[in-house]
């Protein structure tokens, strides 16, 4: 069987390790230096439509597994599918519940789905005056659009509200995606990602996770694409796991297929479980990276025979399992990340790792000459499987301290707060 995996992330990888079996013929667009290891990578971006449907017919491609949130939202699985080619991941339309902000918290009030009180601006005069009358800080403005999980500002005071509007409607620091914004309450509480897989009829929860999105230790800095993972996350028990799916979960993907908008595909629940009870904070509409280089090792069932399943509409006939250990992931990145860094150093340790535990997801890499050269802002994922929270998070830190490539950087307390919950 040929299978194509769009993206070429830490995501991507986890993804393509997955569903390696030794039987199947993998390729990845445009994939990155790991990925060239178990998978043939084709120099195409993930945004070049036309381009990934040529190659897929011309190399009887069996599957294409669309990863990124961009070919999503654009409607690249649509465009596949209208050619004949099967392809994993939600439509266009579908999509839309992460592509603008403002459809996913109208879609939530519509259908009493708990969630941040919040007010949608298209125009930037509008937005400041709501600020100069709310005195209530912080305050969170998103951008509506894609910002590669960076359009989120949390506003401390209305000098930083006003500024933070005016950066993204009038200096458009994202681009079109800031053209419309939300601004909504600042819940706090513990934050908890869930992916799950969904047909569109059935939601199927994996493990519980807990992104770590600030660039350095005790959450400070700027906010980036993620720097790190533990799965499960201890705060999320079975009793509030239950009142997620009766109350988020299911009527999610029932409100969807009412819209007509049937999700099918992974769909990510971004969750703060405050005082009164888990509430939405995002939905994204593919795999998180890096929740996923933390979750799928601890996924028993074949992947493959769930992305099939959920093609076709028949993911109730799956029995899809967990491993019963620990998993956590940490990022090692380019200095200067997420904002300006260079690429091009030789990443060393990497020949060091030997545990069967222990695996290094390639994000922001290539392979030249026989070496990995940093190619990204995130550049590797440190993932470990172990009994226990604290088992893994050693080993971790004792892999990550082998590795290293000129001015990178990670955090150094990737599961802490987690790992005091346990406490």
């Amino acid at each position: 069987m040929k299978i194509l995996v769009i993206g070429g992330g830490g995501r991507e990888h986890a993804i393509i390790k997955k569903l390696g079996d030794g039987k199947r013929e993998l390729y990845a667009m445009p994939g990155n230096g790991g990925i060239s290891d178990v998978a043939t990578c084709v120099n195409i971006k993930a945004d070049d439509f036309e381009k990934i449907a040529d190659f897929s017919i011309e190399n009887s491609i069996d599957l294409v597994v669309v990863a990124p949130d961009n070919p999503l939202v654009d409607g690249l699985v649509d465009l596949l599918e209208s050619k004949g080619i099967r392809a994993f991941g939600p439509s266009k339309a579908a999509a839309a519940i992460e592509g603008s902000k403002g459809f996913s918290k109208e879609l939530m009030n519509k259908y009493n789905i708990p969630t941040a009180k919040y007010k949608i601006f298209n125009d930037e005069a509008d937005a400041q005056d709501y600020i100069l009358k709310n005195n209530s800080y912080p305050i969170v403005i998103k951008a509506d659009g894609l910002a590669l999980g960076k359009g989120v500002v949390i506003a401390n005071s209305e000098e930083e509200a006003l500024t933070a509007i005016h950066s993204i409607m009038n200096d458009k620091v994202f681009g079109e995606s800031g053209s419309k914004i939300v601004i909504e309450e600042f819940l706090t509480g513990v934050e908890v990602t869930v992916l799950s897989f969904t047909d569109g009829n059935v939601i199927v929860p994996m493990i519980s996770s807990m992104d770590h999105k600030r660039a350095k230790d005790g959450d400070l800095g700027l906010n980036t694409g993620g720097m790190g993972v533990i799965a499960p996350n201890p705060f999320y028990t079975k009793e509030i796991s239950d009142a997620c799916i009766d109350k988020i979960f299911i009527p999610t993907i029932k409100a969807m297929k009412k819209e007509g908008r049937s999700f099918k595909g992974c769909l990510y629940f971004g969750l703060m479980l405050t005082r009164d009870g888990p509430k939405v904070i995002e939905y994204n509409c593919r795999f998180g990276d890096p929740e996923a280089q933390a979750v799928l090792p601890l996924l028993k069932t074949d992947l493959l025979e769930i992305f099939e399943a959920i093609i076709d509409e028949r993911l109730d006939q799956i029995d899809i399992k967990f491993e019963d250990r620990s998993s956590i992931c940490v990022i090692i990145a380019s200095g200067g990340y997420p904002e300006k860094y260079q690429t091009g150093y030789e990443i060393l340790g990497l020949d060091k790792i030997k545990d069967e535990d222990v695996f290094v997801y390639h994000a922001g890499t290539r392979k030249e000459n026989g070496s990995y050269l940093t190619n990204g802002g995130r550049v590797i994922c440190v993932q470990v499987t172990a009994d226990s929270l604290e088992k893994a998070i050693l080993k971790a830190y004792d892999t990550t301290n082998e590795i290293a490539f000129e001015n990178h950087y990670y955090r150094t307390d990737i599961g802490k707060i987690a790992l005091g919950g346990l406490r």
